[in-house]
């Protein structure tokens, strides 16, 4: 796979084989019924909740032909406006998120006098790439029809000169210098079937192409 760089171009990033039992099981926050503590539990014991169990592709073609149909027959359907609403803290330097299943509090990093307590804005960019990219390839193999598991991971590169306003020269930049993503799989598909996986989900990752290509960002207020 290759990474976000600021500049628009992109790093080599490997493709390993990590594990076959998929991590995301034993997170705090899946329900245990099997009476054994998180991480002792083998993978073929595991219970799957409802909504993570496996779709495969005629299921996942079932499911996304008649959108396609209609985002073919009417283009203007297809066009939905997402958004995300924040609310000020009024004495606190913070500003609280919500993301549909939670409140998620974000304040300084420490590197700009957090206390780190709370969750970093420039963390949560890295978290939506990483999940948008693991979506984006667990839809793909399904389409593709491939085991693939492992991990997705995302490493992005700060200089808190800029943000903080002390550089002066523009060496170091308000944002991202370089963001990489990376992917360790465990699949027992080809060299050629993992690069044609990873090529399908740089092409259809939202977040990846909004990062790489660029986007109209606007700020406005209301009066």
């Amino acid at each position: 796979m290759r990474g976000v760089q600021a500049d628009g171009t992109c790093l080599a990033a490997p493709v390993t084989a990590l594990r076959t039992c998929p991590r995301g099981y034993f997170g705090t926050t899946v329900e245990d019924r099997s009476g054994q503590p998180p991480g002792k539990r083998s993978c073929p014991d595991r219970r799957i909740p409802r909504y993570r169990r496996r779709v495969d592709r005629a299921e996942l073609q079932t499911i996304q032909r008649p959108l396609k149909e209609r985002y073919r027959s009417e283009p203007a359907s297809a066009l939905v406006t997402l958004s995300a609403t924040g609310e000020l803290d009024e004495q606190a330097i913070s500003c609280s998120v919500a993301t549909g299943s939670a409140l998620v509090e974000a304040g300084l990093h420490p590197a700009t006098g957090g206390s780190g307590t709370l969750a970093c804005s420039g963390d949560m960019l890295l978290q939506a790439l990483v999940a948008c990219a693991g979506v984006t390839m667990r839809s793909v193999a399904t389409s593709l029809e491939m085991l693939v598991s492992g991990t997705v991971r995302a490493e992005g590169d700060l200089d808190f000169r800029g943000t903080l306003g002390v550089d002066k020269t523009g060496e170091a930049p308000v944002g991202f210098r370089a963001i990489r993503l990376i992917f360790d799989l465990d699949s027992n598909a080809s060299e050629e079937q993992l690069e044609k996986l990873l090529s399908l989900t740089e092409r259809y990752c939202v977040i990846y192409q909004t990062l790489t290509s660029g986007v109209a960002v606007s700020i406005d207020h209301s009066p």
